[in-house]
């Protein structure tokens, strides 16, 4: 989704616009966060480690029965300013062409599920929290959805929605060389508003590459014609 679908990164994004809004003075342990993201360049704290630290910090444990008023302003927010047009034509023309589209992100199902909505999207695989006791904790749930593990999610989705790999043609885009087993596992693979190690693999591979200007990547799975 991050810098497919929208101009900008979501996730630090996301943590800032909550923590102003749920609890601003947790803005004051931005300086542990930022500690934290050296520790992550450096290879002393791991990505699933980072993103939970960065939420233990800005948010802590977040209520159930309040997310849901938050969760919309967000989206509506990300919608509003966040949102490459030519992302929305693109799922627009892959829905008219009979496609079911499935975003498969690293970001937080927590507040993707409500951009995803706005955008009509069909299904969301994402990175999951552990919720306990009615609240969301700062605890990942399973595997970050990045990497080898994003393209095993996305077939185990298919496997718990039915669908016979062999029996659909899938078409992915992204922008980042991250997804690499993600495009691998498509009929066909786009790259879109792509850095420079994922463009020159795309050539290497004869992946077209879109542009889309600044004003969510997405999958689309073609699903096999049922009888009657």
């Amino acid at each position: 989704m991050d810098r497919t679908i929208t101009v900008h990164p979501t996730y630090a994004r996301f943590l800032l616009w909550m923590a102003w809004r749920h609890d601003p003075k947790r803005l004051l342990l931005l300086p542990f966060s930022a500690l934290a993201g050296l520790g992550y360049l450096l290879r002393i704290v791991s990505r699933d480690s980072l993103k939970q630290i960065n939420q233990r910090l800005l948010l802590g444990s977040l209520r159930l029965s309040r997310l849901a008023a938050p969760m919309a302003g967000h989206a509506e927010f990300v919608f509003a300013k966040n949102i490459r047009p030519g992302a929305i034509e693109q799922i627009a023309a892959d829905r008219e062409a009979g496609y079911r589209i499935v975003i498969a992100t690293a970001s937080y199902r927590l507040y993707v599920d409500a951009i995803a909505r706005r955008l009509g999207i069909d299904d969301v695989i994402a990175t999951d929290l552990t919720a306990s006791r009615g609240r969301v904790q700062p605890r990942i749930s399973g595997h970050n959805c990045y990497g080898p593990h994003k393209a095993e999610m996305i077939a185990a989705w298919m496997a718990e929605h039915g669908l016979d790999r062999a029996a659909c043609h899938i078409r992915c885009y992204s922008d980042h060389v991250s997804d690499l087993p993600m495009l691998e596992m498509a009929d066909e693979a786009f790259v879109t508003n792509a850095h420079v190690p994922m463009r020159l693999v795309a050539r290497a591979k004869g992946w077209p590459e879109l542009d889309w200007p600044a004003a969510n990547g997405h999958l689309a799975v073609a699903l096999p014609t049922l009888p009657g």
